[in-house]
């Protein structure tokens, strides 16, 4: 039986197929993103896109925020992805009312994580900045957990997801890099442990981009202080300062504590990990440093 809500998702899908159609024949009038935001998942990525995006000179997306192009959507190819930007006239509008060359920023969390993004996007936005975004991986691990849950990617509690990544995740990464159409439902949805290991995400894609073009943020302290915070990032981009935008948070979802045991273990997992960032990013990082408040 068809429900209005089916109607309502079937017509915003249609509207969305026809918008990208007519974007392909227009793309090559379209901008591109200048600055992504690469992940990681579960980390504030939604409340830092619609905090840039209230920047009078920053374009987002025309449909929605995260394009998934170059880690799930690269066969489509590049008329697929500029045309879900806006129109190189409308960049120049914006240009002249706000005195400022504006900037396109696009969001999907799984670029950090896929092994293919970072060179892919490097090879076709060549100087493009990217934003990471960094939580403290234990609660990233079941944020994520329940996230996938919530989307019906996940089925097993959250234990015997942790159990079965090993498994899961064999030989994914080797069959992603094989076969560049390859789509790993498993990689994507089922990496608790794998996402939370930074610094190996971090080496990697400052081995394609350089340090100069990467800026890290603490999600901690863009939630408990966001102005210092925000005020990097708009350095980092080369963005006037207009004023503080309302900071919100984004996609949080509620859960039920984790469990004492599982938090003792997913900590000691995670701590070499977390030193390892540490020494990476030149400081400690919030969540190891609990004692301490966040200024």
């Amino acid at each position: 039986m068809t429900t209005p809500l089916h109607r309502s998702v079937a017509a915003r899908r249609t509207a969305r197929a026809m918008a990208r159609g007519a974007g392909r024949l227009t793309s090559g009038a379209r901008t591109t993103p200048d600055v992504l935001i690469v992940g990681g998942q579960r980390c504030g990525t939604t409340s830092l896109f619609k905090t840039l995006r209230q920047h009078p000179a920053v374009l987002p997306p025309v449909l929605h925020k995260g394009v998934h192009y170059f880690d799930t959507g690269y066969p489509r190819g590049m008329g697929w992805y500029r045309a879900h930007f806006p129109l190189r006239a409308t960049a120049a509008r914006v240009q002249r009312r706000t005195g400022v060359r504006p900037i396109t920023v696009e969001s999907s969390p799984y670029y950090m994580f896929h092994p293919l993004a970072a060179e892919r996007i490097d090879r076709d936005l060549p100087g493009v900045k990217v934003l990471v975004l960094l939580r403290d991986p234990v609660e990233r691990a079941y944020s994520a957990h329940a996230h996938e849950l919530a989307r019906g990617f996940e089925t097993e509690d959250f234990r015997t997801a942790l159990d079965l990544e090993e498994e899961r995740l064999d030989g994914e990464v080797e069959r992603l890099l094989a076969d560049p159409g390859y789509r790993s439902h498993s990689h994507q949805h089922h990496a608790y442990l794998q996402r939370g290991r930074y610094a190996e995400h971090l080496e990697r894609l400052e081995g394609v981009f350089g340090r100069d073009r990467m800026h890290v943020v603490d999600s901690h302290r863009f939630f408990s202080d966001p102005e210092p915070v925000h005020d990097g990032v708009l350095a980092f981009l080369g963005l006037p300062h207009t004023g503080y935008p309302a900071f919100e948070r984004h996609n949080a979802r509620p859960r039920s504590p984790l469990p004492d045991d599982l938090r003792t273990r997913l900590e000691a997992h995670f701590a070499p990990h977390d030193e390892r960032l540490a020494a990476w990013l030149g400081r400690p990082v919030s969540w190891r440093q609990r004692d301490v408040p966040v200024r």
